[in-house]
């Protein structure tokens, strides 16, 4: 069993472009809650102060109210632990006090051959949080590929119960973003039971997969509910342009024909353009890139009223945690917090108790909790 540690580190945020007032500037710190994960991408709250956490490798585990982390569960199936594959994205159901249901998302090995995609399974948590059972596949990325990159799968609960995945182009099909007759790089919509929702945009269209909700994505990285109640979602771009987008059924969001970053080692992506009618603008970009991965809205008053609203977005490359102050859906301001952590932020999750909580991608990965200062 794998130790903990609970010490504390004071960090003081510094600002940086666009940036808020010095007098606005925040202070917090860290607390490290557990540490001795192994690449953990995704984190889920499942009561009495635990949290559930996954490991790229194709791990599950639970980190216990005094920091504890468990044995590996059983139930999980096998993953393509390779390049950007591993057991991936996580939530609990909306109802999970009383169904004790989980959705994730992995990389899923075809029957034989080299080839994979994103998929999403449901499970029981059991009892006493050593397994998962009744775990069944309700969606499976069409078509499989040989890839070890842009699977992108982040996954979002809506209001009704549905449930959508972000789902990467798988790189060198960057072309089928735009087609809808796949799901590479695309946003889909289905129901608990992997059925598509009855009310997605192309459920009627000739040609078309009926799960497909938007189209135009590269590789996702992030998505959540807004305050709005809308599905917001965060991309990484290829060199320079990740992208936050509010993401709206039937729309496009123009990848590969519009970009705000350009190919690998330099040179237009396709003509070269940041715009084209018909095509979605993102809300904010970042050029140069900043890997960003993992979103989250405040509405907790635990770091003051300042806070409420904003959203948290973490940085692999950069590795610090950006603060996005928002006018209605306009971004206004950005603060990098913890400059100085030196870790790269997986996944940025608020939990129950208000408090924010962020997952480290490294061999020691670390569960960390924001205190303000």
């Amino acid at each position: 069993m794998k130790s903990a540690l609970f010490t504390t580190a004071l960090v003081l945020a510094t600002s940086a472009w666009p940036a808020l007032s010095a007098a606005q500037s925040s202070a917090i710190r860290t607390e490290v809650v557990a540490k001795g994960l192994e690449n953990p991408w995704a984190m889920a709250f499942i009561g009495e102060g635990r949290v559930l956490v996954t490991e790229r490798p194709g791990t599950m585990r639970v980190v216990g109210a005094d920091g504890r982390v468990s044995e590996p569960l059983a139930g999980v199936p096998p993953v393509v632990a390779q390049g950007q594959g591993g057991l991936l994205d996580l939530i609990t159901d909306r109802d999970f006090a009383r169904n004790r249901t989980v959705y994730f998302c992995y990389a899923e090995p075809a029957a034989s051959g080299s080839a994979n995609s994103t998929a999403m399974a449901s499970a029981v948590l059991s009892a006493d949080a050593r397994s998962l059972e009744q775990v069944r596949v309700i969606f499976s990325q069409k078509p499989k590929y040989s890839s070890r990159l842009h699977f992108g799968c982040r996954i979002v609960q809506a209001a009704d119960g549905s449930l959508f995945l972000a789902l990467g182009d798988r790189f060198q099909r960057m072309a089928d973003a735009q087609t809808l007759d796949n799901h590479h790089g695309k946003v889909v919509r289905v129901k608990p039971d992997g059925s598509p929702h009855p009310d997605n945009p192309f459920v009627n269209r000739a040609g078309a997969l009926p799960e497909i909700w938007s189209i135009g994505h590269r590789n996702p990285q992030g998505a959540t509910l807004g305050p709005d109640g809308q599905l917001w979602e965060l991309e990484h771009g290829p060199q320079g342009g990740d992208e936050i987008n509010r993401v709206e059924p039937g729309k496009n969001y123009g990848w590969p024909v519009i970009t705000y970053g350009e190919s690998y080692g330099g040179g237009a992506i396709g003509e070269g353009i940041t715009t084209k009618p018909g095509l979605e603008q993102p809300l904010h970009q970042w050029t140069p890139s900043i890997a960003p991965s993992g979103m989250a809205f405040v509405s907790s008053e635990r770091y003051g009223k300042d806070w409420v609203g904003n959203l948290l977005v973490g940085s692999l490359k950069f590795r610090y945690l950006a603060r996005l102050a928002l006018d209605g859906t306009r971004v206004v301001k950005e603060e990098r917090l913890l400059p100085n952590l030196n870790q790269r932020v997986r996944d940025v999750r608020q939990g129950p108790d208000g408090f924010i909580y962020l997952l480290t991608d490294a061999r020691n990965g670390e569960l960390l909790r924001l205190l303000p200062r």
